[in-house]
């Protein structure tokens, strides 16, 4: 039977989580991700304690899976001056390779379904989804959910207006062994035309991710070289290349990161985390907001099943309407927070009312994070 109530393309961990909650209210639903897990994506790994209170609900522990406590903060401008303060909520360190596995184990053991394939086409016609894949295969639904992440093939056929613009940022992960960086320790530090974490995860290893402009990282032909002449011109993060050893055979790499507004509702399709807007990962935040709109998206399809929504039309203005009140001032200041920190001037003058103000870094955190989510 290739019918289901909800088809949600993208196995990420706005899918998944939607995958799992809509499951256990006991919906036919059916996840279609490219690859199989567990697999590691590029991701700061870093997830606000937001989040638990929903995730426990769902019967998730990341304590059990050995997520890392952390509480701290640390930001450096490109020459190394430094501030650090508490995190208000703190958060989890934990790799995507074991928390998109965690949920995927959850959702399957609840009934939800999975396809391994690529999503060609979504054509909805008559009340109705058609999903057609790479394999020649076709699913109905009556709701679907994208959560395909920050860009791809389908946003083009369904003539999303930001795919047009262009997309000027390149992201690079990696995990590294290193002696004695804090558990408890999420840094971010700066280097002329991006910036990047560092935060242990669950295995011990410390991941590295960073974001970098095309026009930075252009002139060098290699990762290496580009570590070595720009991303090492912050001492920080010189010292950690210097002394950290490489765990993956090379880097994972993203191409054309586009932080451009998006709509939360396309074609009828209700968008979910990146799918839906992309906050910069200096906000440290992208994980928890992924979770909660899933969360969003899946209370709201089980209202309009049961009938409390009338109809797709009071759905989706729902939706688009809580997406905005939930999100969109946290993105308006993930952008307003890049601009400070990729301009020399304004982040070392930004930087040094910090150190004497932590209190005001404590609140430029709380502007990019939400409350617990209950």
């Amino acid at each position: 039977m290739n019918h289901y109530n909800i088809v949600i393309i993208g196995g990420g961990l706005a899918g998944l989580t939607a995958a799992l909650d809509l499951s256990k209210k006991k919906y036919r639903v059916l996840l279609i991700e490219k690859h199989i897990y567990p697999h590691h994506k590029v991701c700061g790994e870093y997830v606000s304690n937001e989040i638990l209170p929903y995730l426990n609900t769902l019967g998730i522990s990341l304590e059990k899976v050995g997520a890392v406590s952390i509480t701290n903060f640390q930001l450096s401008t490109k020459k190394g001056t430094c501030t650090s303060t508490k995190l208000p909520l703190g958060g989890k360190g934990i790799s995507r390779y074991a928390f998109d596995n965690l949920l995927f184990k959850h959702a399957k053991k609840q009934g939800a379904k999975f396809l391994f394939d690529t999503v060609n086409t979504i054509n909805y016609e008559n009340n109705l989804f058609t999903v057609s894949t790479a394999s020649n295969q076709q699913y109905t639904a009556e709701i679907t959910i994208g959560a395909y992440g920050k860009r791809a093939h389908l946003d083009k056929q369904l003539n999303r207006d930001f795919f047009k613009e262009k997309s000027s940022w390149l992201g690079v992960k990696a995990h590294y062994q290193i002696d004695h960086f804090p558990d408890n320790l999420v840094a971010l530090h700066n280097f002329d035309g991006g910036y990047g974490g560092l935060s242990k995860t669950e295995t011990g290893a410390v991941n590295f991710c960073y974001l970098t402009t095309y026009n930075s990282f252009k002139p060098y032909n290699t990762i290496e070289a580009f570590h070595k002449n720009v991303v090492s011109e912050n001492p920080f993060l010189k010292e950690f290349l210097e002394k950290a050893t490489p765990l993956f055979e090379k880097p994972l790499t993203i191409a054309q990161i586009s932080f451009h507004k998006k709509k939360p509702v396309e074609n009828h399709i209700l968008m979910c985390g990146d799918t839906a807007g992309l906050i910069h990962p200096l906000c440290g935040n992208g994980m928890a907001m992924a979770i909660h709109s899933a969360k969003i998206a899946s209370d709201l399809i089980h209202e309009y099943f049961i009938g409390n929504l009338k109809n797709r039309s009071d759905l989706e203005k729902a939706y688009h309407r809580l997406w905005n009140s939930t999100f969109k001032r946290r993105l308006w200041m993930g952008r307003r927070l890049q601009a400070l920190l990729l301009s020399p001037t304004l982040s070392k003058h930004s930087m040094t009312l910090a150190s004497k103000a932590p209190k005001l870094l404590q609140k430029l955190i709380k502007l990019t994070h939400g409350k617990p989510i209950v």
